[in-house]
């Protein structure tokens, strides 16, 4: 069955281990491929994690003259080859969350692979195999069908809102916070 990364944010306490095991895993060139915000620095604690969603049609791999951004039969959106990459860096500019980066030493795009040297045999991410309080979770698509169902149940924070990409269907889901500060949401 299909594994999936599911980021739960309500449970993200800004520890940043994801960010450390990211630059452990295997062809990252110790480099985070992957992020966390301060929501809102001064104010709170709040932070979020950030990494590629692996868009089902991915922008970036779309608008590389290249072909250099490769996607995966699992989905995951790699980072551009170094055989091909031309370093226009049109996939930083294309992608809506602003995901990959560039790196100008190596005139190369670099983003979050989902540890596919992992993931293809179904061990979970990095980030996923360490995170502590369960933010990001390696899941099946029946617990992620068990998830929605008990949002649609009402389970959750009422003020919890499905997360919608702006690049359409994407392959990491994400539940997003419910209520900040008594009064905000988070997007």
């Amino acid at each position: 069955m299909k594994k999936i990364l599911y980021i739960e944010m309500d449970n993200c306490i800004g520890c940043r281990s994801c960010l450390a095991a990211c630059t452990q895993c295997g062809g990252h060139d110790e480099r985070n491929r992957n992020y966390v915000y301060d929501v809102n620095p001064l104010v709170d604690r709040q932070t979020i994690p950030l990494m590629c969603l692996h868009c089902v049609n991915p922008a970036c791999a779309r608008s590389c003259p290249a072909q250099a951004i490769q996607v995966t039969e699992e989905g995951a959106v790699l980072s551009a080859l170094v055989e091909k990459c031309i370093g226009c860096q049109n996939c930083t500019i294309a992608c809506p969350y602003g995901i990959p980066k560039f790196d100008e030493e190596q005139n190369l795009m670099y983003k979050c692979d989902l540890c596919y040297d992992r993931t293809k045999d179904g061990i979970p991410p990095m980030c996923a195999s360490v995170c502590p309080t369960n933010t990001l979770q390696w899941i099946d698509e029946n617990e992620l069908a068990e998830k929605q169902e008990q949002h649609r149940l009402g389970k959750w924070l009422s003020s919890r809102q499905p997360f919608e990409p702006l690049e359409g269907e994407t392959n990491v889901k994400i539940s997003l916070p419910g209520i900040i500060q008594g009064k905000q949401k988070l997007f």
